[in-house]
């Protein structure tokens, strides 16, 4: 894994009349309603009809598609998510990474969790105004006190709401955030192989971090130590004299060392964007400014003996599927600790 270890306008609707079934049955939109100023049609069927009017539709910026946005309501805060690919980046900076790291980064935070073992430092996904945040489980397991700073410097005691180590997720809440700028979950079953991405994270605890490059391979099947062996030194960095790299299992070889006996395999995004420790949490998002993936692994050709400080990047990372995240956001907000 690769968090670092310290010492110390309107569109016509060609659907519109349609019997339109959900765009994805796990994010379901709001409520129909029909628009005060719509026309009265001859005929016109309740229910999904008239919610479809009700959504705003807009022109993909990849692949000529259309797409939409639907929110949907959990508890006190409120989701963004996009069924395909919604503009998240303004029309003038539209396709650009520059376009995309003004838009998103206020959205990513650093980590920095204490336990036992020393502290660790990783990235997170703001996914509601209220401080609702999503990392790797990895990034916070057994941690004692959790931190999280914003894009403009503002430091947040954050507590676990929920764990998944069979996917390496987890779900943590700020306290007393309000008005944060929440990210926009895209859908990662449209990506394909040589889609443009941007990541942003904090590699080595330098927050902010943008790189880019391309989807390089879909459906990785990689595999990792789940929580169990999370707390034996097999983390990214240095740590009190631990020079152990994240491990992880791939095609039957491990990398960056043994990954233990406990472990989990999940369907990974392969990106030769630029991943270093501290990514590990953090966002791989489309070119339209929408999040399709959390960062989580990455391979460092460095041998075990190694300092943290010799690994880097070779244009092999990974990431969990934001489709992944969102089927289990309900599981991990119910408190699962799994």
């Amino acid at each position: 894994m690769t968090e670092s270890f310290h010492r110390s306008g309107e569109y016509e609707n060609p659907y519109e009349g349609q019997q339109q079934a959900p765009v994805n049955p796990e994010w379901p939109p709001p409520p129909a309603y029909a628009p005060a100023h719509a026309p009265h049609p001859k005929k016109r069927g309740r229910g999904p009809l008239a919610l479809i009017a009700a959504v705003a539709i807009v022109a993909a910026a990849i692949g000529g598609g259309t797409a939409y946005g639907i929110q949907e309501l959990t508890g006190n805060d409120t989701v963004a998510s996009s069924s395909t690919s919604t503009n998240v980046v303004p029309s003038s900076q539209k396709g650009t990474v520059a376009g995309v790291a003004k838009a998103v980064s206020p959205s990513i935070v650093e980590i920095s969790a204490n336990s036992n073992a020393g502290s660790s430092t990783g990235s997170g996904v703001i996914i509601t105004s209220g401080g609702e945040i999503v990392t790797n489980n990895h990034v916070v397991a057994g941690a004692s006190q959790i931190k999280a700073t914003t894009s403009d410097g503002k430091s947040y005691t954050a507590k676990v709401v929920g764990t998944d180590s069979k996917k390496d997720l987890a779900l943590i809440k700020l306290e007393n955030a309000s008005g944060l700028k929440a990210a926009t979950l895209g859908d990662s079953a449209g990506i394909q192989v040589g889609d443009q991405v941007v990541a942003i994270g904090s590699p080595e605890g330098l927050s902010g971090t943008v790189t880019s490059g391309i989807i390089s391979a879909l459906d990785r099947d990689v595999t990792v130590p789940t929580e169990e062996d999370q707390g034996q030194g097999q983390q990214w960095g240095q740590g009190q004299g631990q020079g152990d790299q994240w491990p992880f299992e791939f095609g039957g070889r491990q990398f960056n060392g043994d990954t233990g006996n406990d472990t989990t395999t999940y369907k990974a995004l392969q990106t030769d964007a630029s991943l270093n420790p501290g990514n590990s949490g953090g966002a791989l998002i489309d070119m339209n400014g929408n999040i399709i993936g959390i960062n989580s692994a990455m391979y460092s050709p460095t041998s075990q003996a190694s300092s943290s400080s010799d690994a880097g990047s070779v244009g092999l990372g990974f990431a969990i599927p934001i489709n992944t995240v969102k089927a289990d956001l309900a599981k991990l907000r119910a408190g699962s600790t799994d």
